[in-house]
């Protein structure tokens, strides 16, 4: 179910999405997600940590409990994932580089371009991450616009990081 917003855009209340995340393709994992708001160009959505069991990077940590606020946009190269911990606590931002997303038929599929960007919460810890497994997943070679396409995406997210504005986007 959606209504418009005072300002012309579309909500949605109560609406789940399917969020497909594939990796050359792949299924990579799917889950449930709580439509949050769709307006044409950027979808957000929240959903819980979907992967079984805990996942420990050394500098944060994703488990059971913890909710993400994902926005996901059709015209750029990335996605934004706002973590919280079970308790509320904002423990960062998980950027994604990714193809634009596509949502279809109660589904959005996000392709998964192997790089990534984490910010802690007090912006303090901004980190690249994955390069050696996008240089070695042959994009470069196979696909160069989307390669090209992908290191911008991460360079935006990174100077989006460094001046804090991870949160405005």
């Amino acid at each position: 179910m959606s209504g418009t917003s005072a300002d012309g855009r579309r909500s949605a209340t109560s609406e789940t999405l399917e969020i497909a995340l594939v990796k050359a393709g792949r299924t990579k994992i799917r889950y449930p997600a709580e439509l949050l708001d769709d307006d044409g160009t950027r979808i957000t959505v929240r959903a819980p940590w979907a992967a079984p069991g805990v996942r420990d990077f050394g500098f944060v940590r994703f488990e059971p409990g913890d909710v993400f606020t994902e926005h996901f946009w059709r015209d750029r190269w990335y996605a934004i994932k706002e973590v919280y911990a079970a308790d509320g606590t904002f423990k960062g931002w998980y950027c994604d580089v990714t193809r634009p997303a596509v949502r279809e038929d109660g589904i959005l599929t996000v392709e998964d371009l192997d790089l990534d960007l984490w910010c802690s919460a007090d912006a303090s810890t901004v980190l690249r991450l994955d390069e050696d497994e996008f240089e070695a997943s042959g994009l470069p070679a196979t696909d160069p616009p989307a390669a090209s396409a992908a290191r911008r995406a991460l360079t935006e997210l990174e100077s989006l990081a460094r001046g804090n504005l991870l949160g405005t986007v």
